[in-house]
């Protein structure tokens, strides 16, 4: 065989080996919330439901075969005390937002560097918050009115998110801030509106005990490998801010909880502070 034989082999072999790694890795979006909410409900038993979220798409397949799927029951039969865990390493500052009605959920969207969370030495930035109603996760079996999500990501496509859950009462002081902009763009799918410098610690609030797992997406593609951390206390939301978010995205997803993952033996942490000792 001639020398530029051999090196038409070499560039045939080359080529086949970058258009397998194209097609058999999944691209970064892929790892992300689908953002066309048209292919998804969360309608049981519809074509399109929860049931079937893994068959709709080629790269939605875990949403249907994954082991470590979101969200769960934080059941105190299946929680280990690990105080080892400490307190949340985070730091939060106020930044630029905007404001997306994304149909299947209202998403807060920072453009500017809203803070970080840092979990065994690794930094997620603050991305964005959604909401879902009712509560995707459950606790000991009681699922709750709304839940807030703090998603964070890192460069490599990792992704960790605090949840916080909430139960019908007083109105909550970062929602009520943004009211006038969840009637602005009920109805207006994918319009980003500029809401000024919104303050992610307002949301965060300042309880410490939280609950520990690795678990996926709660939504399509369903990417496992997310670092979820529940924390234990449970806030207040009002009947009118709970309301104001259902009736801002489409028909349909006013219920845009997924139902629950089977366990399949992962571990769930819980992190308390030690009591305070008075003298």
């Amino acid at each position: 065989m001639s020398q530029s034989s051999h090196h038409a082999v070499w560039a045939a072999l080359l080529a086949a080996a970058l258009l397998l790694l194209a097609t058999s890795v999944p691209t970064a979006r892929a790892q992300y919330e689908t953002e066309n909410e048209k292919e998804f409900s969360y309608v049981r038993g519809a074509k399109n439901g929860p049931e079937r979220w893994g068959k709709i798409n080629k790269n939605w397949t875990k949403c249907g075969t994954g082991e470590m799927q979101s969200p769960i029951d934080l059941s105190d039969k299946r929680v280990k005390l690990v105080r080892s865990l400490g307190y949340l390493n985070h730091s939060y500052r106020p930044a630029e937002a905007s404001i997306v009605n994304r149909g299947h959920d209202i998403m807060v969207k920072f453009g500017g560097d809203a803070g970080s969370l840092v979990i065994n030495g690794t930094t997620y930035n603050l991305h964005q918050i959604h909401w879902h109603s009712p509560s995707e996760h459950t606790v000991n079996g009681r699922r709750y009115d709304m839940e807030l999500h703090m998603v964070h990501e890192t460069v490599p496509n990792k992704t960790a998110v605090i949840g916080i859950l909430y139960k019908v009462g007083n109105p909550d002081e970062f929602l009520r801030k943004l009211e006038p902009f969840l009637k602005l763009i009920a109805d207006r799918k994918d319009e980003a509106e500029p809401i000024g410098v919104v303050d992610p610690r307002d949301a965060r609030g300042k309880a410490n005990a939280y609950y520990r797992y690795m678990g996926s997406l709660t939504t399509p593609p369903c990417t496992e490998g997310v670092i979820w951390t529940l924390v234990t206390e449970v806030r207040s939301v009002s009947k009118r801010q709970l309301q104001l978010l259902r009736e801002a995205v489409h028909d349909g997803m006013e219920d845009n909880a997924r139902p629950l993952q089977e366990l399949n033996n992962r571990n769930i942490s819980l992190f308390k502070p030690y009591p305070l000792k008075y003298n």
